[in-house]
């Protein structure tokens, strides 16, 4: 056997394995990111699709955040703007995540079968906290 076609043979099965490993680590790691109504209209096609791991972005409900000191639970509900699902968070919140009118969040986690999203992760943003004021705004 030549040493170009030992080369090639060679080279061919290094490219193979590494991307067995890309698909492989992809398939393992790789979530959903949905809103609140594709995550609606997914579970209602598909029930199994409860026990799917996925990312969920939407906007917390004004009023609707409950928070029990005592065991580090939050409770809100989030919303697309037109589909509303529950979420409960166990843990500390970031420091973003206020009682403010427009909280945008990012929650990882689980849809239970109860209906209410268990996160195991909760990345809060609020941009508008970090805008500099007008000097008309300053001085009223």
């Amino acid at each position: 056997m030549k040493a170009g076609t030992k080369f090639v043979i060679g080279a061919s099965v290094i490219v193979i394995a590494v991307s067995a490993m890309i698909y492989q680590g992809v398939q393992e790691t790789g979530t959903y990111f949905l809103t609140t109504t594709e995550l609606a209209e997914r579970t209602s096609a598909d029930p199994s699709f409860h026990d799917v791991g996925i990312k969920l972005g939407a906007k917390v409900v004004p009023g609707s955040i409950r928070r029990d000191v005592a065991t580090q639970t939050i409770d809100f509900e989030v919303t697309d703007g037109t589909t509303q699902i529950p979420v409960s968070y166990r843990g500390l919140a970031p420091d973003t995540f206020t009682d403010d009118l427009d909280i945008e969040v990012v929650v990882e986690g689980r849809l239970g079968t109860d209906g209410v999203f268990q996160a195991t992760t909760l990345l809060a943003k609020c941009g508008s906290r970090y805008e500099a004021q007008y000097e008309s705004e300053a001085q009223v």
